[in-house]
Parts: C-alpha cells; structure tokens; sequence
C-alpha cells in the first residue's frame, strides 16, 4: 500500500506553519509517506491575494489526485485553518474514485479550545469526523471526548505527547534552581496568568516570547530573554523547571484557554521535556497523568504553591527527575509518539 501525506504550505514557507505540523511531516516522510504540498501562494489582505490562494490551492488539491495511487493510505492533520473551495470535493472524489484510506492526526480541537470556535471550524470538524477511517488523538482525556459526542473507540489512537525533533545533537543536563521558564506568547490581555508571575513569592521567572510588556521588568523575580527561534530554544533552557500554564490566573488554569488544558497536549510541554527539563503543570490538565507517571515534573493547582513545592525539593529530588526527562527526551526527539500512533492507526485502517 502506498502512503501519503498532504501538508499545506503557508505562503513563502519551504515548510509546514508551525512546528508541530512541520515535525509530523517529517517524521511520516521518514515512515514511507511521500509528501504532496498545497501551497498557499500569499498571505496577504484583499480581493486579488485571496483569489490568488484559491488558484493555488485548486492546484494543489489537483496535484493530489492526479499522484495519489488506487488503494493508498493517506495521511492529513487537522484542522485545516484557511477555507478552500475544492478541498472537499478532491478528498471525497479520493475515497469515491481510488478507494483511499485516510488516517487524521488532530492538532486542535477549536470546539474545545472555544475562543477560535465559529462556523468554519464547526464545519471542518464534521466533515474530519465523517470522513476520517482513524483519528489520533492527543491523550486519554480528548478519547473520552470524542467517545462521548458518539466517536466509535475502534477509530481512536492515543498520541501520548507531541515529538519535537530538534536540529542539534547532544542534551545538556539542566541544573537545579527556584526558577520556572514560560516560552511563548507573553501578551498579558491573552494570558492574564503572565501577568501574574511577577507575584510568586521565592521563585525566579524567565520569559521567552513575544508581545512582553516592557513593565514588568520592574520586578526583581522576572528575566525577559527576547524572542527565540523554536529549533534553538530547547538549547537555553538550562535549569529550573518549564510552566506548562494559561489562562487568565496563576491560580489555577482559568477561562476558555486555561480550560482547553484539560484536553489537550500542550506543545510547550514538549518544547521542555525535548531539552530535559523538568516541568510545572497544573494539576488538572489532561497531560498531568503524563508528568506522574513518567515522573518528570510537579502539578499543582496553583503557581502559589511554587515557594513551598521548589523550597522543600533538593538537588537529588532534582536530579533524579531531571534524568527522567532526558529518557523522554530521546523519545521526543527522534519522534517515538508519533511513529507509534502512525504505526497502531495502520494497523487498524
């Protein structure tokens, strides 16, 4: 059987849109998925760039058909973020005409994430569920989502975690510090937790990240780094512990955003554990179960509780569970989650 995966192309871009969708793509192509592109030609505003986007996009689901082989097994992730007027069409006439079979890796689900929640994605939603032969999931928790809206169990894989391949060899071993790192987006009026950093009593914050307010560097605990490139963050990451948050509040996972951590694997999850560092979760996110077991980081309910958690560990406790999050990160970086769900997804297709 041959294999394929379609991955879109964001405008200038040699690769996928993030990294997550990038290193998907990668890993499949190592597997035997032969990759086919649609390009999305520009991504600027106004009647021509979008007319411009549908040729491009007609192209590309055009070249798809016409290369993808009678009996195959097709690879997409979901959600497809830009509306495209033959999408569809191509992917039915692919089951209808060469009887293809489709395993979906899922990256987001806007129903649960709300905020981003509207008619498009409520539609694209509907259709992945009809069409799809499998769904990979990101952990337990989204299974028993998706066996509660009606999902039959016998199309669902667990994920576990998102794979972050990484560019440079060798792991550092990070070094024992009151001090937890957040990498991302740092505007305060999205996450209102970032905000609230400066107010943990015992524990230095460093930030990575863009859209920093340039106020809070007022404060003793808070150490802005600028913006790095995600292939060359895993690389500063050197001691203390990554926060795995968001949300409005540092008390507890709070609103749409805060919530949608009760579902889903978080790529700045993998982001830490890819560089060996231990983490902070809270105690209610789907990916909790994760941390325990594999004992690599402290869930708590609030960030609060950091003075108490960090003050009464020891460089051993330290240690140890940074030695736990190197094993993770052989598997993270080589991409182990994602060759094993592919390879339990082709099993059942």
């Amino acid at each position: 059987m041959k294999k394929y995966i379609i991955t879109e192309i964001s405008g200038d871009l040699a690769h996928a849109g993030t990294k997550a969708t990038a290193d998907i793509a990668k890993i499949a192509s190592g597997m035997g998925y032969k990759r086919i592109n649609v390009k999305m030609n520009t991504t600027k505003e106004g009647i021509i760039p979008k007319i411009q986007r549908q040729i491009g996009f007609m192209a590309g689901w055009d070249n798809a058909y016409d290369h993808i082989e009678e009996g195959s097994l097709v690879l997409l992730q979901h959600p497809f973020h830009y509306p495209q007027l033959t999408r569809n069409h191509i992917l039915k006439k692919l089951k209808a005409k060469k009887h293809i079979k489709v395993i979906g890796l899922i990256h987001d689900v806007e129903k649960l994430r709300a905020f981003r929640y509207n008619d498009y994605y409520k539609k694209e939603f509907e259709f992945m569920m009809d069409y799809d032969d499998i769904l990979i999931v990101h952990n337990d928790k989204m299974k028993e989502y998706f066996l509660s809206i009606g999902c039959p169990e016998e199309k669902l894989v667990v994920l576990d975690i998102f794979d972050y391949l990484k560019s440079e060899d060798g792991l550092h071993k990070p070094s024992f510090a009151k001090k937890i790192t957040v990498a991302g987006n740092l505007d305060t009026t999205k996450c209102g937790y970032v905000g609230g950093l400066k107010d943990i009593e015992g524990v230095d914050v460093t930030l990575y990240g863009p859209n920093y307010d340039e106020s809070m560097s007022e404060y003793d605990n808070i150490h802005y780094e600028g913006i790095v490139p995600s292939d060359e963050l895993p690389s500063k990451l050197t001691e203390g512990f990554g926060l795995v948050w968001d949300g409005s509040s540092i008390d507890g996972c709070v609103g749409e955003s805060g919530q949608y951590l009760k579902y889903n694997n978080p790529h700045k999850l993998s982001l830490y554990l890819s560089a060996g560092l231990p983490v902070v979760l809270w105690n209610e996110a789907a990916e909790s179960g994760f941390v325990k077991e594999n004992k690599v980081g402290v869930c708590v309910g609030s960030l609060t509780e950091l003075k108490d958690v960090l003050g009464g560990m020891t460089s051993e406790e330290y240690d140890e569970m940074a030695g736990r999050a190197s094993v993770v990160s052989g598997r993270l970086t080589t991409g182990f989650y994602t060759k094993k769900a592919l390879a339990c997804a082709e099993g059942l297709v």
